[in-house]
């Protein structure tokens, strides 16, 4: 009884301290942000230019513009506006502490569960959002781990009361391929045992794979009248048909090769392949296989002990150069706040900065099928964007203004609170 009134209290002063660091509301309304240098990201950049914010959108951009009576004026002189950057993937909104099971819900029960949608357990209050969307990251993929399938995968942005007013309009049935690389030095599997894992996996996959092309020709011959209802199947239907993109997370040479012969053979209509990490020794197999690449984490060490140090550093830039489509992703919950600096390390290391914005911007939004709707600044799309007093892939570069679907948010987080906090603190001890 004693620990669990403990957790509980631990449980209500985060609860707290949570509503603290929401308190500050977004702001509504007609904006016009003026004389800023723009990166469209698509069409160049545009000095002393001005961006109309109006209703969620981007009603004008340019530099003779109209700044309509009623709009909030928010000089821009000095400073840059870019689109709000896109994490292709994080666990945003699923994980809040990893030490406290309840605090979770980045894995469900089960290899086989695609049904379970990220987007439903979304907790639009955490902590994590705030301080991931005053870095100037304004859409995440939040995705699930654990199992072969374990779960869908969302798109959404970082403001919303209800997860359904989050979501950006993508969602991805994810398939963790089946491993053939050792997990690290305390794996003491012999090569048969890896061998026997890998076969038995893949047999697993392939029965799942047969049973959802099973169920989608008796689904189209019944125009689902008459099935049995299971939601495994339900949940692969819309890959199966080619509505919706299968994210296949595959890190290892081998496994590469083998998932891009498994999406051939099983003529796997929409492909996005996430992780990638030795993607840039298959590139030109990947560019041939015409699949796009969710790269990342950039700042990681090599996977094998004899390759360059900067071998994840310059992967998105050796596979961009053979011609695939990558977009960035931290894979992180709370540091997912990183995304700029990590693109700022892949253009460093051969991608080059237009290539990283892109990657984080248009690319992603091209990837995820919003490119119509995100990732650059036209006039049209919806209101993400962000300003800033430099280069934002440098980190003493200053975020000033958040804007996601046209709301200006609050630049506050747990990391700003407890900055202010703590910059002149009480001692708290009466001395006298």
């Amino acid at each position: 009884m004693k620990k669990k009134i403990q957790f509980l209290a631990i449980a209500l002063a985060f609860v707290g301290f949570i509503a603290q660091a929401q308190s500050p509301k977004a702001k509504s309304g007609t904006f016009a942000l003026t004389h800023a240098n723009i990166e469209t990201v698509t069409k160049g950049v545009i000095t002393n230019g001005t961006i109309i914010i109006q209703k969620g959108k981007i009603t004008a951009v340019g530099t003779n513009v109209t700044v309509p009576v009623d709009a909030i004026v928010i000089d821009c002189t000095g400073k840059w506006i870019y689109p709000g950057m896109i994490d292709g993937g994080t666990q945003v909104g699923l994980l809040e502490m990893g030490q406290i099971p309840q605090a979770s819900d980045v894995r469900e029960g089960g290899q086989i569960v695609p049904q379970m949608k990220a987007l439903t357990a979304v907790n639009p209050s955490s902590a994590v959002i705030p301080v991931t969307r005053v870095s100037g990251v304004t859409t995440v993929i939040t995705a699930p781990a654990g199992g072969m399938f374990p779960g869908t995968a969302a798109l959404i942005s970082l403001h919303g009361y209800v997860p359904d007013q989050m979501f950006a309009g993508f969602e991805g049935v994810v398939l963790n391929f089946p491993d053939q690389a050792r997990r690290g030095s305390y794996d003491r599997r012999t090569d048969e045992e890896i061998k026997k894992e890998v076969e038995k996996t893949t047999k697993q996959l392939n029965d799942v794979w047969d049973k959802a092309v099973q169920y989608y020709k008796l689904d189209s011959a019944t125009k689902g009248k008459g099935l049995t209802y299971y939601p495994e199947m339900e949940a692969l239907l819309p890959v199966i048909r080619g509505e919706q993109a299968l994210m296949i997370e595959v890190n290892a040479v081998m496994d590469i090769k083998a998932a891009l012969k498994w999406v051939a053979d099983r003529k796997v209509k929409k492909v996005i392949f996430t992780g990638v990490s030795e993607g840039w020794r298959l590139a030109d197999e990947i560019a041939k296989a015409k699949i796009s690449v969710v790269v990342g984490p950039v700042l990681e060490e090599p996977i094998r002990e004899y390759d360059r140090y900067d071998r994840a550093y310059a992967n998105a830039g050796l596979m961009k150069k053979a011609g695939v489509t990558i977009a960035l992703r931290t894979s992180q919950a709370e540091n997912a706040r990183n995304l700029p600096y990590m693109a700022g390390f892949a253009a460093t290391y051969g991608l080059g900065r237009e290539e990283a914005l892109k990657a984080v911007t248009i690319s992603a939004a091209q990837i995820f099928g919003v490119a119509d709707k995100l990732g650059s600044i036209e006039v049209g799309k919806i209101a993400n964007l962000f300003v800033c007093d430099g280069d934002p892939f440098e980190t003493k570069t200053n975020v000033l203004d958040v804007f996601i679907e046209g709301w200006q948010m609050p630049m506050v987080s747990r990391q700003t609170q407890l900055y202010d906090e703590f910059l002149k603190r009480d001692p708290g001890v009466n001395k006298n």
